[in-house]
């Protein structure tokens, strides 16, 4: 059985329910088949090993799994990390929900893989976006044609989610900066796939003002331009949950140089760019992740026999089976809309990133630990695979700002800042549609209705609210998508089944997110320690 969602139906849900028409539903078929022959064909063989073997420091050289390097290479050869970026400087200039939907079976068949070129082609877009000519220049193209690959340096052990704490300072040298500080949990801080790799580093100039305000960004090589070494190196990598095969580096900045990109004391607004483009893909990974671990339990459970029989005809697995793969297409559609509304609609965008990032990132993690329930014992076991997959999924809920970040982005970016006026028009649309069923209307009606509750609440309260309306406008907005694929007399079965799945089964959910999100317990408000 495949690995990965067939192409086919994710051209078709661009086309037929996220309304893309940039390019024709044949060309993007046919994008997305090579991306998935290649996932299937170089990367899925390598998952295991990955796993097993991990990423190692060794005499301070990060040492990859045997094979990555090469796949490393094959991808870049093909084209893939350039897909969306500018002609101008070596890419296919293809639009990002192209590129987020052909990283989706390269996430499926090989996760740890797959950071590596999302975060390069994140940094290609930071640099499309805040980098002068000059830089766009000098550094797009190497980093478009896998020459080069990029990080984002942004954490430190004293500065986690809080980024106002940054203390890796940038001292003036000339035409550049000095960067001296450690950040941490940098991933794919070193490998030796490349000629280079190019940091993106978040440090304070000597006279900056205090806080977020006082933050610079640089881009800071592994090389410099002569060959030398740049003091920018892995001292130790983490030993994690999963995704083994990236590795995730401690980096110090031993006086290194760097030069800045974008304006002085703003590279906490320049970094966002990568960060949402960057959530995006963790978002496509949850889906991904979510695909493969229901790919691995099918078949497991059409060939086990228990009671009689194969326990794909036993209800409850058929329960698990179908909610799995609701939960892909439901998420699949979910961030592809969110990116597709970049293009089109960036303040609606803005307000479906953070949903995305973080219901996508949940409905992977409920995914992979539904494909080891379907596995039973054997789903505990490593060897079958499906526990790789629930330990690989859980980051997706922590990095990129974890999803309670996301939750309170939502309410005080996405609700509160315009009184819940984007918000509202996205539910009326919802609920305008002339195939809004009972269920889509009634899960539309408990999302105004929390709203409503949390607009008018106190800081606690509507905080403590924030994680179950985050769920709530994701399923709704999932269940509304859903609800326009099975509008389609020609949606392919396996989405009208999911679609339908999704509507009857877990849209009713949005009932108790709403009571979730609207009752204040007192011992989510207050402040006193927990016993």
């Amino acid at each position: 059985m495949p690995v990965t969602v067939p192409p086919e139906e994710t051209a078709w849900l661009l086309h037929h329910v996220v309304g893309f028409d940039a390019i024709s539903q044949d060309d993007t078929a046919a994008i997305l088949e090579e991306a998935t022959r290649f996932a299937e064909g170089v990367l899925a063989p390598l998952e295991r090993s990955g796993d097993t073997v991990g990423s190692k420091l060794v005499d301070g050289t990060v040492v990859t799994p045997p094979g990555f390097e090469e796949a490393f290479r094959a991808y870049a050869e093909g084209g893939w990390i350039g897909i969306a970026a500018p002609e101008a400087h070596g890419g296919q200039g293809l639009p990002d929900v192209i590129a987020l939907a052909a990283f989706e079976p390269v996430s499926s068949a090989n996760m740890g893989f797959g950071l590596c070129p999302l975060l390069t082609q994140d940094a290609i877009h930071l640099l499309e976006t805040h980098g002068s000519d000059d830089q766009k220049a000098r550094l797009l193209p190497p980093m478009v044609d896998g020459r080069w690959t990029g990080t984002m340096c942004l954490t430190e052990s004293s500065a986690g989610s809080d980024l106002a704490g940054v203390r890796t300072r940038a001292q003036p040298d000339g035409a550049g900066y000095r960067i001296t500080g450690e950040k941490i949990f940098i991933t794919y801080g070193d490998h030796e796939w490349t000629e280079n790799i190019l940091h993106m580093v978040l440090a304070r100039l000597p006279d900056a003002p205090p806080g977020s305000a006082g933050i610079s960004l640089f881009a800071v090589p592994k090389f410099l331009p002569d060959g030398s070494r740049n003091p920018a190196r892995a001292v130790s990598l983490e030993h994690k949950l999963g995704i083994h095969a990236s590795p995730t580096a401690v980096m110090a900045f031993e006086g290194a140089w760097g030069e800045m990109v974008g304006p002085v004391n703003r590279g906490l607004p320049s970094m966002f760019a990568m960060m949402n483009a960057a959530r995006l893909g963790v978002a496509m990974q949850g889906v991904a992740v979510a695909e493969r671990a229901f790919r691995r339990a099918a078949p497991f459970a059409v060939d086990r026999q228990q009671g009689g029989g194969p326990i794909v005809n036993h209800p409850d697995v058929r329960r698990n089976l179908w909610t799995m793969r609701a939960l892909a297409l439901a998420a699949r559609l979910l961030t592809l809309y969110a990116a597709d509304q970049q293009a089109r609609d960036p303040a609606r965008a803005a307000l479906l990133i953070p949903v995305a990032k973080a219901w996508a990132a949940d409905a992977g993690i409920e995914a992979a630990s539904l494909g080891v329930q379907v596995h039973g014992g054997m789903g505990y076991i490593e060897e079958t695979g499906a526990a790789q997959h629930l330990r690989d999924s859980r980051i997706a809920a922590i990095y990129e700002g974890t999803n309670g970040i996301q939750a309170l982005t939502l309410l005080r970016r996405g609700l509160l800042r315009d009184q819940g006026a984007a918000l509202g028009a996205l539910l009326d649309e919802a609920a305008a549609a002339d195939f809004a069923s009972p269920a889509l209307l009634h899960a539309v009606q408990h999302a105004r209705t929390a709203a409503a509750w949390l607009r008018q609440a106190g800081d606690r309260d509507a905080e403590a609210g924030a994680t179950p309306f985050l769920g709530l406008v994701g399923s709704v907005v999932a269940g509304w998508l859903c609800a326009r694929a099975l509008a389609h007399a020609d949606a392919p079965p396996a989405i009208r089944r999911a679609a339908a799945v999704f509507i009857d089964q877990l849209l009713p959910r949005t009932a108790w997110l709403q009571a979730a999100a609207t009752t204040p317990t007192p011992a989510l408000t207050g402040t006193d320690l927990i016993a």
